[in-house]
């Protein structure tokens, strides 16, 4: 484990994993609880990540833009920038995943902190191994890149929409729509299904895996931020609407 003021020596090459040869996994942990800190990053690193931790949110979006990690566990309640403003700032040239940590179980902290661009959340206290279980459910999602040589996946359209799944891109009117990789998942999930209804709990099967267990409306604030990116409304729902108490519905129907 690394401190943000200091890193650890490593081997010339980089870290590797003992089994495979590959490169680690890098995350930053960010909490000013310096004790539930390491106690996470040690998790972690037995997860196989490389770890970098601080503990202040002004000094962590420095952090993340110089480590380019895979994953930041990011506290809600920092002194300097809080969280929500560390991760407003880190998705303005990070992809990575953001699971985002916070003593305080009011809906408008997760709901704020989601509408930033994190991926995922939990409420302390909290089990680190229920953590490291979300995080390996976020990392079997597939990072934004090339398509597969052998397989490409075609383009899905909806109206204006054309989301190219192999390059993790959506364009509307040939328009380029910045969207983070959960909210990319988000919308793939409803426009492989165009026209049907999908309920909450098989986008959370789709998106985050059957194993994940959570609050459903986590699913609701990314619709929201998607709709957002689009252009939709409440009043005026062009791409997703709603099917009240049942889920949603993109495409034809729609």
């Amino acid at each position: 484990m690394k401190e943000a003021g200091g890193r650890r020596p490593t081997q010339q090459d980089g870290p590797v994993t003992p089994t495979t040869g590959a490169p680690r996994r890098r995350a930053v942990v960010v909490d000013d609880e310096a004790a539930l800190a390491d106690l996470v990053a040690g998790y972690l690193e037995r997860d196989g990540f490389e770890v970098t931790v601080c503990h202040e949110g002004g000094e962590a979006v420095e952090v993340v833009r110089r480590v380019d990690p895979d994953l930041v566990v990011l506290d809600l309640n920092l002194p300097g920038l809080d969280g929500v403003e560390v991760c407003r700032r880190v998705r303005t040239f990070s992809d990575c995943y953001v699971v985002m940590l916070t003593a305080r179980a009011e809906e408008v902290d997760t709901l704020i902190g989601l509408s930033v661009g994190a991926d995922d959340y939990l409420t302390k206290p909290f089990s680190p191994r229920e953590l490291v279980a979300r995080v390996a459910a976020l990392l079997r999602r597939p990072r934004r890149g090339p398509a597969a040589a052998d397989a490409p996946e075609p383009a899905l359209h909806v109206g204006d929409l054309r989301i190219d799944v192999a390059a993790r891109e959506v364009r509307r009117a040939g328009g380029l729509i910045a969207l983070t990789r959960t909210e990319f998942d988000v919308l793939a999930a409803l426009a492989a299904r165009p026209g049907r209804v999908v309920t909450r709990r098989a986008l959370i099967d789709t998106v985050w895996g059957p194993g994940w267990v959570g609050d459903e409306h986590l699913v609701d604030v990314h619709v929201l931020h998607v709709r957002q990116k689009l252009g939709d409304t409440a009043e005026a729902q062009r791409y997703v609407r709603t099917v009240r108490g049942v889920g949603y519905r993109i495409g034809p129907g729609a």
